[in-house]
């Protein structure tokens, strides 16, 4: 019951899914809950990934098969991914490229990362990767429905589990007081982490018999890799990180992801 309570929390945390009423009130709250939802991030991104693929797979199975299905199939599903989650993580992403783009002061770029309005920096990096996924989940469509759709499952349960490691190996900096993210960045726990790692494992065995091991441990790679980047892009411009270069990372992670099974496939 305290598992599934703390994996309802960080689906109302992460998600726009509605966890209300007396649901939300038996699922309860408190900063040392939120803390330990962290370990259940991946879930939520099997939840995001599962609905991106059925909608991939709806819209690939219902029109006619041409070259332009599968880029359409890719366009629904990320918009689906983004409805569902509210576009949080692609707008840490863009308030990320705004504040650092904008600015080589730590200060001057926190300021940005913190203001609501979208600079050129923002919608440049936006557009970036949006392209970059619906580009990739196209040719992977292309490639097979089945691998595409276990891609997407795959993509985005690492990248959030690959975010977690910046939570554990950097300080939580910026306006602490009024961060959402600040419970979870106090520092996550080596069991939360732990069970995090072991619902990725999971996942990935669930997928192995679409995807293969090898291609697997490629896009993990890449996964990693793309977090290592991102942590020492953070490290050496705020020496530290916020809630909006989660976001950031969660979504480059992602596009590597896809990536590392597009080389694979």
């Amino acid at each position: 019951m305290t598992a599934l309570r703390h994996f309802l929390l960080a689906v109302q945390f992460f998600t726009r899914i509605p966890v209300t009423g007396r649901l939300a009130a038996w699922a309860g709250y408190s900063p040392e809950m939120l803390r330990a939802s962290s370990a259940y991030f991946p879930l939520v991104g099997a939840v995001v990934g599962c609905v991106a693929a059925t909608v991939f797979a709806g819209v690939s199975t219902l029109m006619p098969l041409n070259a332009w299905t599968s880029a359409v199939a890719a366009v629904l599903s990320t918009v689906a991914s983004v409805l569902l989650t509210g576009a949080f993580h692609e707008d840490g992403l863009a308030d990320v490229a705004d504040g650092l783009g904008g600015s080589y002061s730590r200060e001057r770029a926190l300021e940005i990362m913190k203001d609501s309005r979208v600079g050129a920096f923002g919608v440049y990096a936006a557009v970036l990767v949006m392209a970059s996924k619906f580009s990739l989940l196209a040719w992977l469509g292309s490639v097979s429905l089945l691998q595409t759709c276990a891609a997407l499952v795959l993509a985005h349960v690492s990248s959030r589990t690959a975010s977690l490691l910046l939570i554990r190996a950097m300080p939580h900096v910026g306006d602490t007081a009024n961060s959402k993210s600040k419970p979870l960045a106090d520092q996550i726990n080596l069991k939360s982490l732990s069970i995090a790692w072991l619902w990725q494992g999971l996942v990935m065995w669930a997928l192995f018999q679409y995807l293969g091991w090898r291609s697997e441990l490629l896009a993990l790679g890449l996964c990693l890799l793309a977090a290592l980047s991102m942590g020492r892009l953070f490290w050496r411009r705020l020496q530290g990180f916020t809630g909006d270069c989660l976001g950031a990372t969660q979504q480059v992670c992602e596009i590597a992801c896809y990536f590392g099974l597009a080389l694979s496939l």
